[in-house]
């Protein structure tokens, strides 16, 4: 089974891409868990599966002035993993991959905001931060996509959708467990909703 990142974690991450340029100021955004999924994908026996872990916490400021200067920082349990397998989900939290016991926390913090054509999310991005992963902090960097709800004017940016992709080594965190049943890379696949709060 692969390290993995969740869903709902390099969601929030995702969240610091925000918006397109327009008059404004930092603005700060929760995660809506319902409308939010995180996903990692793993490869066993030639064979794709994945499974989902819950955000523990997501602090996510957008800057619409000035996107190089929004910031996520989000949390997510790996106690609380799930691959729909009983018995994968407990190799996963096992010491020989996540280490769940004694690293159950997840973290990543975003540092940089690469934007697409013409400076803008919505046409690609690339969102770089630190990932801490059994206890080993790497840099990570994923493609990022963002985009308001149907119908919406330009300017209104109190929901905003977010879609990050990207990978990881599993090998890299520590989690080198199983390797002759599970191949090293594993897959991000992140959809999030998120708001501005009042």
């Amino acid at each position: 089974m692969q390290l993995i990142l969740t869903r709902r974690m390099m969601i929030a991450a995702g969240l610091s891409f925000c918006g397109t340029r327009v008059l404004g100021a930092q603005r700060s955004y929760a995660l809506i868990d319902d409308s939010s999924t995180i996903s990692f994908i793993f490869t066993t026996g030639g064979n794709e599966q994945s499974g989902t872990v819950p955000v523990r916490s997501a602090d996510i400021t957008v800057d619409t002035a000035n996107l190089s200067r929004s910031i996520a920082d989000v949390t997510a349990d790996i106690r609380n993993i799930s691959s729909g397998i009983f018995l994968v989900t407990e190799a996963i939290k096992s010491a020989e991959l996540l280490d769940a016991a004694n690293h159950p926390i997840v973290r990543f913090r975003s540092t940089r905001v690469r934007l697409g054509a013409r400076g803008r999310i919505s046409e690609g991005a690339k969102l770089e931060g630190d990932l801490t992963l059994r206890g080993v902090t790497l840099p990570i960097a994923l493609d990022a996509t963002l985009s308001r709800p149907a119908g919406t004017p330009p300017d209104d940016l109190s929901v905003l959708y977010i879609t990050l992709t990207g990978a990881i080594s599993r090998s890299a965190f520590g989690a080198s467990g199983y390797a002759s049943l599970a191949e090293d890379t594993v897959k991000l696949d992140i959809l999030a909703e998120i708001r501005a709060r009042a």
